[in-house]
């Protein structure tokens, strides 16, 4: 069925590709849409309800994607007014529903430490000096949204104020980070695609890493081999230390989000990174 709706997405659409169908995929994310040409190639259509997410991901494509060819979608149109981007169908299947303990799940992990780390590498900053400060500030904004929301106790908001000391006081390589870098946002087929760049900007190169620490690789140590594996090298004793910091992080925006979007799961999530932290 040719679409012809008025949803801006399917405008912008029509606009750049011309006629489109729906293609149904129960895997996106309301605002995100799959659409497909008469001649059948594939796109996605995404709206942002927010205009500094917006403008981050417009220009990770931009001028960020270059350092990711074959491994990104591609821009294809943009609507300021309604915050929408057209983009690129990757193809290939979504890197979470492959079978836990999985050969596939494992080579996953492969590739996308290899691919991170040809990202990290061209934008490398050697010790970045004040990405330390500035991810201090922005950590206390989050325990302090927290402590207003009696979502942590006085012992808990003590020992997150000690790992924000830490990361403030820290001088740490900085790269171009994903920061959302875990297998929902991976595409495993002939090549290894990734999405979602919502959140992409230079940071704390060891903050890539914090997600799949705290999410999955507690509980399925190997794939943490295989990752750093295809990486090219594993962290140092000093990025393991500062990755316990970056779980504080986790721990705290989790619990905040958990609590704003009445997601129990995130702030289950938020609840167990902070109690193996204590």
């Amino acid at each position: 069925m040719i679409a012809t709706s008025d949803d801006p997405r399917i405008r912008l659409a029509q606009h750049f590709i011309g006629a489109v169908e729906i293609a149904p995929d129960p895997a996106l994310p309301p605002r995100v849409v799959r659409l497909v040409t008469r001649d059948g190639r594939h796109f996605v259509a995404k709206q942002h309800a927010e205009r500094d997410r917006y403008a981050r991901e417009l220009h990770a494509y931009g001028a960020l994607s270059t350092h990711l060819v074959d491994h990104a979608p591609k821009l294809v149109g943009r609507d300021d007014a309604t915050l929408t981007l057209l983009l690129t169908a990757l193809t290939g299947d979504r890197a979470d529903a492959v079978a836990p303990g999985s050969p596939e799940e494992e080579l996953a992990h492969h590739e996308a430490g290899h691919v991170l780390g040809k990202l990290h590498q061209a934008t490398s900053m050697p010790q970045g000096g004040a990405v330390g400060a500035a991810l201090a500030q922005r950590f206390q904004s989050w325990i302090d949204q927290a402590v207003r929301t009696d979502l942590i106790d006085t012992a808990e908001g003590t020992l997150l104020q000690h790992h924000a000391a830490i990361l403030g006081n820290s001088r740490m390589d900085s790269a171009v980070c994903h920061l959302d870098y875990q297998p929902r946002n991976w595409l495993i087929g002939d090549t290894f695609g990734i999405c979602d760049f919502e959140h992409m900007r230079h940071d704390a190169r060891v903050r890539d890493f914090a997600r799949l620490e705290f999410r999955r690789w507690q509980a399925a140590p190997h794939l943490r081999l295989a990752f750093f594996d295809g990486y090219g090298r594993s962290p140092s004793d000093t990025e393991r230390r500062l990755l316990e910091s970056f779980g504080a992080i986790e721990a705290a925006t989790a619990l905040v989000k958990g609590h704003q979007e009445n997601d129990p799961a995130l702030s289950a999530h938020g609840r167990t990174v902070l109690s193996r932290l204590a």
